[in-house]
Formats: C-alpha cells, structure tokens, sequence
C-alpha cells in the first residue's frame, strides 16, 4: 500500500509544477515564468508603467528621475541600479520571484537569470503598439489577471478610435525631436511611428529613414515639407538635461511659416512617457489623449 502511495505522489509532482507556471510570450519567444509570483522587480519603465495599470505591486525598480506621471508610483520603491545596470549584489539578497527586464535593460537577461527567472519583455519601436498590447495580455495571465488585462485592452482600442476619427481630415503631420539645438524627423517605421499608423495622422514627409534618434533635418527642411501639424518631443526634457528647450529651438520664422506654425498647431507633447517609458499603458493613453485635445480644442 506505501509503494502504491509513493507512486501517486510521485506521478502527481509534474502536475503541480506545471501548474505553479504559466507560458508567456516575450521579445525572446515562449517562456515559462512563475504563475502570480510575489517578489517582482522590474528594471524597464515601460514594463512598470503597465505592472501598475494591472494593479502588481513592484517590489523593486530601477534609480531613474522619474516622468511626472509615475513620480508618485516610484516613490519610495527600493532602488536596484539603473536603467542599463543592474546591482546584481542588491538583486541576489533581496532574491526576487520575476525580474522583468527589456528596452535598456534587454543584454542583461541572461546574467539575471542567473538570480531569478528573468524576462525580456522590450517593446520594440517597429511594433510598438503591437508588442504594447502583447505584453499587457502576457502580465494578465502570469498574475491571473485576464480580465484586467482585457479591460486595458478595450479602454486602448477605444481610446485609439476616438483619436482616429478626430483626425480624419485635419491634414498631415510631422514629429520632430528637439535635442539642445539638434533637431531630427520621425516616420511611420519609427519609434514614434505608432502616432502615424495607429492613430491615423497622414506623413507629411514618407520618406524619413528610420533612426533611433530620427533623421537629422534642418529648419529649411521644415519650411520646405510645410507640415499642418508637428508634434514635438523634446528629448533634453525628457531625461531631466540641460540646455535649450523645445519651444526655443523651433521659435523661428522658417518653424512660424508654416501651416502649422501659423496655426497655433505645434503640439509640444509630454517627452518623457515617449521617450523614457515608450509602450506602457499609462505612456500610450496619456500621449493619445494629448493627441485627441489638440484635434478637439476649439480652434477660437
């Protein structure tokens, strides 16, 4: 009777593993992670910003000035190095259940994984909204949240169509990045790409290059593209640096003449949710409601 049993319990175990994990998918394919693991640390805002819609509290997170939006979300969180670094020390004696790492966390996957399952849940810039949605459909499911992960879904999509409809006949637009006095030009295969694709804003220019810092335009080039709108990202701004405002930068005649300049349709859009936190829910909704006032606002 003990050997029959033994052999029960022995032939019950793979059962029980497999259900104490779940298959994900991430940037690097299928994974298996801990089913509703308690100690989270995140290293990638973007992943922060979308752990927190859904409701996880993280255990950790990287040192970062953080965008205004989630100032108050990060405070007090325990600090695990930085955005690039990790402080694998700080990581191996708090041991974690799930490091969540992507973006300028990605290369350091493999050495976390060494602490603690670890995943690389980057958002591409290729695929932003895509990939956006995947992973917020991938948390639901390693926390045993499918409903609120359908509930972001579905306030995404709304959100999306309404800015879609705004738009239709307002012409076409330009996104621009301000660096200091540099500026550079984004298209539809961007990183900021997902505002002309998704959110239907025809290119005023189709054939920008992708770059990871835009391609390097000039104010002539502006002149000259003569855009109905230009949506601006100030990248100083973003990462809390010195030096020349967006608003200085593009403050001259060539900017002012056209469509755009003349009016009032330059829209000076919250850097830091696209630049620092590109893809987590709270970024994309905050971005495509500043997006949906500009084609709302009452043209008087």
């Amino acid at each position: 009777m003990k050997t029959i049993f033994a052999a029960l319990a022995i032939a019950s175990l793979p059962v029980i593993a497999t259900a104490q994990e779940v298959q994900i998918e991430t940037a690097a394919g299928a994974v298996s992670v801990p089913a509703a693991p308690e100690a989270v640390v995140t290293l990638d805002l973007a992943a922060f910003d979308t752990l927190t819609a859904l409701g996880v509290d993280v255990a950790a997170v990287p040192a970062v000035s953080p965008p205004a939006y989630l100032a108050e979300a990060l405070a007090g969180k325990p600090t695990v190095g930085s955005l690039f670094e990790p402080d694998f020390e700080a990581l191996a004696v708090m041991g974690p259940d799930l490091i969540v790492a992507g973006g300028r966390s990605q290369r350091q996957v493999e050495p976390l994984s060494k602490i603690a399952t670890a995943i690389d849940m980057t958002i591409s810039g290729e695929n932003l909204l895509a990939d956006a949605k995947a992973r917020i459909e991938a948390y639901g499911k390693v926390f045993g949240n499918e409903a609120g992960a359908d509930k972001l879904l579905g306030d995404l999509d709304a959100a999306i169509a309404q800015v879609q409809s705004a738009a239709e006949g307002k012409g076409n637009a330009l996104i621009v990045l301000t660096n200091g006095g540099k500026i550079s030009a984004y298209g539809d295969d961007s990183r900021f790409g997902w505002l002309h694709t998704e959110l239907g804003l025809p290119e005023a220019f189709p054939e920008l290059t992708a770059e990871t810092h835009g391609e390097a335009i000039s104010f002539e080039f502006i002149a000259e593209v003569n855009p109905d709108w230009i949506f601006v990202v100030d990248r100083g701004a973003a990462i809390g640096q010195e030096g020349e405002a967006a608003a200085v930068t593009l403050d001259n005649p060539l900017v002012a003449g056209t469509t755009a300049g003349a009016s009032g349709q330059i829209v000076y859009l919250d850097s830091a949710r696209l630049y620092l936190v590109g893809g987590g829910y709270h970024s994309l909704m905050g971005t495509i409601d500043e997006v949906l006032a500009a084609f709302t606002a009452d043209p008087s």
